[in-house]
């Protein structure tokens, strides 16, 4: 199977070198990444978003939503994790399954945003994770954002407008009025910006939408 997800830190900068705690990785981030995945046997470009929860204990909770082949799949993950001094992290998570996958990243300074590659064998998916909130409602969207997209799809025609529904945990629930493309996202960085992944069958496309 395949999942996401990672974990993070935050540091500040002694003599020009990266020093991270442990302590400052906990709470929910959101993450999204792309590649690709031999969940089919046969190497598939995928796209994914995933809710992890960094708790004090080192364990990790939450899920993840994978688009392969223009198949989406959610699961929810558990896992744990390990932060170096120096700002960087591995970590492992566990689906429905069973199956684990591994991952390792590099924190930026003050841990709010984290980029990381998945370290199995065969697997070439890489991502970003960002701090996001405990909980959101819609007045946690920016009044406007730009987006860009990447994958296998052309732009979404947004003549007709985009609405946009919040969920509890931040899940946004995005729809491009002219042909209703969809895409699920999350809230990051305090509404400031949305990592999504488009929802419909046979796309593979990321999107990511930052306040103006």
């Amino acid at each position: 199977m395949w999942l996401i997800f990672l974990g993070l830190v935050s540091g500040s900068v002694i003599h020009g070198v990266n020093v991270c705690s442990e302590t400052e990785v906990q709470g929910p981030y959101g993450a999204q990444f792309s590649g690709i995945t031999w969940i089919a046997g046969t190497p598939k470009p995928a796209v994914g978003l995933a809710r992890l929860v960094f708790n004090p204990d080192k364990t990790i909770s939450g899920y993840s939503s994978v688009s392969f082949d223009g198949m989406l799949l959610g699961n929810p993950v558990t896992g744990t994790y390990e932060i170096k001094s120096d700002c960087t992290m591995t970590w492992s998570l566990q689906d429905g399954s069973g199956a684990f996958q591994h991952f390792s990243g590099t924190i930026t300074p003050g841990g709010n945003k984290v980029e990381f590659r998945q370290t199995d064998p065969d697997a070439g998916q890489r991502g970003v994770m960002k701090r996001t909130s405990d909980a959101c409602t819609a007045t946690d969207l920016k009044p406007r954002y730009v987006f860009t997209t990447a994958g296998s799809t052309s732009t979404p025609n947004t003549g007709a407008g985009i609405s946009f529904t919040v969920d509890p945990d931040c899940i946004v629930h995005i729809v491009f009025g002219d042909d209703e493309t969809n895409l699920r996202g999350i809230l990051v960085n305090h509404g400031a910006e949305i990592l999504a992944i488009q929802t419909d069958p046979g796309e593979t496309v990321s999107a990511r939408f930052t306040a103006q």
